[in-house]
């Protein structure tokens, strides 16, 4: 299997749907002349043409925009730049893309993808550094999801982009360059379905995104201690899938979630309540949280890594769950 970049993922995502349907276009801000902030877009200009458009700097009109467009049928994918700036279209996202398919009695479609790059990325401080899945999380109507790999950055945006519901795709900035294994030709990563990323039998890590990363490499250092640590990448945030969730809960007693969101109204309170309501007799422990502390991001390095989750946090909740100092 041969390996590629988060971001060249991305981009043969892009180029084999564009390809495969005339329907899909791309607007957003610096995608032709730049490429795209993170390079993301590179190359799909001189393929596309003007089915890949640079536009003025207004997420309202991006993102209203692609409303429009998606309510006459084609499919179009707009870019956030940045997904702290989902705040600005908040209207259009909220009160008009997540619900207009059910205002209009299902005789409409809302086939459009939000591309949102988030998440803490080299001082980028407290207004480009944000995960805000949380904003989106409590609204009916939408698709949330956020890969974690190459491979499923591509099936998650292909996927995405045939889906006639509208979906906020997280993207971890952090993740962009990082390569990996990505199978050759046509493949989809289904949403709505996790991922088991490690079998274990001690103790559930659900977490997605750029933690599934950190994770991974806690398990493994656990390991060498006894630990068996089960990891789930949900992927799909938005339905999340409970059912994998709540068996391995059910073989584990124990469980975990990690996000790199502030802890606060965060996905991992609605996933320990899915859990205390549906697997609460299965439990030994309580379900704990680990993710960023409720403040800003600093700019300062030293202070964006005291506020972000790390792996040692990580490593003390399950500690804690199996009833161990750490």
């Amino acid at each position: 299997m041969r390996t590629i970049s988060f971001s060249q993922a991305t981009l043969e995502a892009m180029q084999e749907e564009m390809r495969r349907d005339p329907t899909v276009f791309v607007y957003g801000e610096d995608i032709v002349r730049q490429g795209g902030i993170f390079g993301q877009f590179k190359g799909l200009p001189e393929e596309f043409g003007d089915r890949i458009r640079d536009v003025p700097i207004s997420e309202t009109a991006i993102v209203g925009a692609a409303l429009g467009a998606a309510l006459t049928g084609t499919r179009p994918v707009a870019d956030m730049h940045f997904a702290d700036f989902i705040g600005v279209a908040f209207d259009e996202i909220a009160n008009q893309i997540a619900k207009n398919r059910y205002m209009f009695g299902g005789q409409a479609n809302i086939p459009l993808v939000i591309r949102a790059p988030d998440g803490i990325s080299k001082q980028a401080a407290a207004q480009h550094s944000q995960s805000v899945e949380g904003w989106v999380q409590n609204i009916p109507g939408l698709i949330v999801v956020a890969p974690s790999s190459p491979a499923t950055a591509k099936g998650l945006l292909k996927s995405a982009i045939r889906q006639n519901d509208p979906v906020i795709f997280f993207e971890h900035k952090v993740l962009y360059p990082q390569k990996g294994p990505v199978p050759d030709g046509e493949y989809f990563t289904p949403i709505g379905k996790a991922e088991i990323r490690k079998p274990g039998t001690d103790v559930t890590l659900v977490t997605y995104s750029i933690m599934v990363q950190k994770s991974e490499e806690v398990a493994m250092e656990l390991e060498k201690e006894g630990i068996s640590v089960e990891i789930i990448d949900l992927l799909t945030l938005k339905p999340f899938d409970t059912a994998t969730i709540l068996e391995s809960v059910k073989k584990t007693h124990r469980c975990v979630v990690a996000h790199e969101a502030v802890v606060s109204g965060g996905l991992g309170a609605e996933i320990a309540a899915r859990i205390q309501e549906k697997a609460f007799f299965h439990l030994d422990a309580p379900v704990l949280r680990v993710g960023a502390k409720d403040r800003p991001i600093p700019f300062s390095p030293v202070l964006e890594n005291y506020i972000a989750a790390q792996k040692d946090d990580i490593r003390k909740a399950i500690y804690a769950v199996l009833y161990r100092e750490g």
